[in-house]
């Protein structure tokens, strides 16, 4: 009987295996949002249980395993093997009311009329979550009136998207830190035959926007490529330092290692791809190699937007599958990628359009949908079926039902 495992690298090497492999909540940009699951819980008729906030900037929920046995979900984050304990949770209520569970680590405060979270270095605030929001936003960029990327270290702590960590959380920045990693990766890695996905992040372009803005790094590739390079330099040195220590830890315990960077838009990419060329790729391909060269894993990219343009560049730098797969974006038709790179990129989503098709359809709507992505992204492997990104807030937990049921149909 073929595994979670054996299933999802037989896509990942371009086999087409016994059924097609399932995502859910296996990263960051593949979960569900803690609202929108405690309503697929209660529609699903499982026990109640305490809905606890995996991400706290997006307000994700740890999926529990009644949930994913009902999906057949093939995946498993590593960070679910950290955080098990009752105290490093708190009660908090999510915006529309639902009690729910926050890393004592994270945890908000209320201040005129909206959500904070603060940095634990200077108590500024990094990130706001406003009144009807549903997710925080980003509140300081520590390089917008002023950079100092030879000490970039030191600011870490107060940009949102470097310092909120999701579990296993800051467990692992004291000097027993990497060994308790790594004991939560054979620990997972003996509890589990479902893939394990291992989150790194690597981001180059998005680390430049979280710490100088968009519209000012966006400027400064343009009109200052010498600051962008020795801004991106100082920031490879960071991942790579980072990629030693995470891989020397948890490499022989995950299959799929996960970098981040949003490189499109729905228009198409952000950067032309001369621009990735000079700035981007050189810097991907030395962090995705060494990877390689550390663990036996597969890199998975999540990189929203339309990218078709920037994809033979992608697969010459080195990666093997690329997420969300926004099919809503120009250039990102799921029968003209599977033609065009199918036989070199695994392509880990697109399975269901998530801005129109599953918070607007009717169940009906949403299995034909599906079983028409499946049927051009599946045949020959390449494929990991996920949604495109994550389960928002207001999706009926009916059309998330017949979105999985789909796949067993």
């Amino acid at each position: 009987m073929t595994t979670s495992r054996e299933r999802v690298l037989a896509a990942l090497n371009h086999r087409e295996p016994d059924r097609v492999p399932v995502d859910l909540s296996g990263h960051r940009s593949s979960g569900i949002s803690a609202i929108a699951y405690a309503k697929l819980r209660k529609y699903l008729g499982l026990p109640t249980r305490p809905i606890r906030v995996y991400d706290p900037v997006q307000q994700l929920a740890v999926v529990n395993d009644d949930v994913l046995q009902r999906f057949g979900v093939d995946t498993l984050e590593l960070g679910r093997a950290f955080a098990l304990d009752d105290s490093c949770w708190a009660d908090w209520v999510l915006p529309d009311g639902t009690p729910c569970l926050m890393p004592v680590w994270a945890v908000p405060e209320r201040e005129n009329g909206q959500w904070v979270i603060r940095s634990d270095q200077s108590g500024r605030a990094i990130a706001r979550m406003p009144a009807g929001v549903l997710y925080f936003e980003q509140a300081y960029y520590p390089f917008q009136d002023q950079d100092d990327p030879d000490h970039l270290e030191n600011y870490l702590s107060e940009c949102m998207w470097t310092a909120v960590a999701s579990p296993p959380g800051p467990l692992t920045n004291g000097p027993d830190g990497l060994e308790l990693l790594a004991e939560g990766a054979r620990r997972l890695r003996a509890q589990t035959d479902r893939a394990i996905l291992g989150l790194f992040g690597g981001n180059l372009l998005e680390m430049g926007q979280f710490f100088y803005r968009n519209d000012n790094f966006l400027m400064l590739l343009a009109g200052e490529p010498a600051r962008a390079n020795h801004f991106l330099d100082k920031v490879v040195e960071i991942h790579l330092a980072n990629l030693e220590r995470f891989l020397g830890a948890v490499g022989s315990n995950i299959d799929i290692i996960v970098f981040g960077d949003d490189l499109g838009m729905q228009s198409g990419p952000q950067v032309s791809p001369a621009m990735y060329r000079k700035f981007f790729k050189p810097r991907h391909q030395l962090m995705w190699a060494r990877a390689k060269e550390l663990a036996d894993v597969k890199v998975l990219l999540h990189c929203c937007g339309g990218v078709r343009e920037l994809l033979p560049d992608l697969i010459d730098a080195g990666l093997d599958a690329i997420n969300p797969v926004q099919i809503s974006c120009k250039g990102m038709d799921a029968r003209g990628l599977k033609a065009d790179f199918g036989r070199e990129m695994v392509f880990w989503g697109g399975g269901c359009d998530t801005r129109e098709v599953l918070v607007n359809g009717t169940p009906g709507q949403v299995r034909d949908h599906v079983r028409r992505q499946v049927e051009i992204l599946a045949p020959g492997g390449g494929f990991v079926f996920q949604q495109v990104h994550n389960i928002m807030a207001d999706v009926p937990p009916a059309n998330i039902v017949a979105m999985f049921d789909a796949l067993k149909e």
